[in-house]
């Protein structure tokens, strides 16, 4: 599969799990812990295939456009995985656990659009038909051996 769709296959099933998180009652806390332990399996999967192989490969191209774009997406790793790190640090029962999810949920759903609207963009142009789908099989193949783990 072409890496921009595997990519924004990823990012459409972590909008559903956010879905369903945010329709899920204040009293069912187990539900949101598990809930949370797949966002943050699949964000956590996700954001090392993108950092190991289709950034790298999309930073790579004569584009300073395509560049900036990857730096800004790299910092907007960091913020997912500091607020990851703090919710797995939490119970759902805690107080500002849900206000935290929603600041997770925001975060990942722009970095998303802007990298399906931007990123992907600059992928395209300047990424060959041929390397974006090897780009999509080396991805398909790293991200089965960290689910794997």
């Amino acid at each position: 599969m072409e890496a921009t769709k595997l990519l924004k296959n990823d990012h459409d099933e972590v909008r559903a799990m956010f879905k369903e998180y945010e329709k899920t009652g204040d009293r069912a806390l187990a539900k949101k812990a598990r809930l949370f332990e797949q966002i943050r399996d699949a964000l956590t999967a996700h954001a090392k295939v993108e950092e190991e192989v289709f950034y790298p490969a999309v930073k790579a191209a004569r584009s300073e456009e395509a560049k900036d774009d990857v730096r800004e997406a790299t910092e907007e790793h960091k913020i997912v995985k500091t607020l990851l790190a703090e919710l797995d640090r939490m119970k759902p029962s805690d107080e500002q656990y849900d206000a935290k999810m929603k600041v997770l949920i925001e975060s990942v759903e722009h970095h998303a659009e802007e990298e399906e609207r931007e990123m992907f963009k600059q992928a395209r142009k300047h990424l060959s038909k041929e390397r974006l789908e090897s780009l999509g099989e080396e991805m398909e193949i790293r991200k089965g051996a960290l689910v794997e783990v």
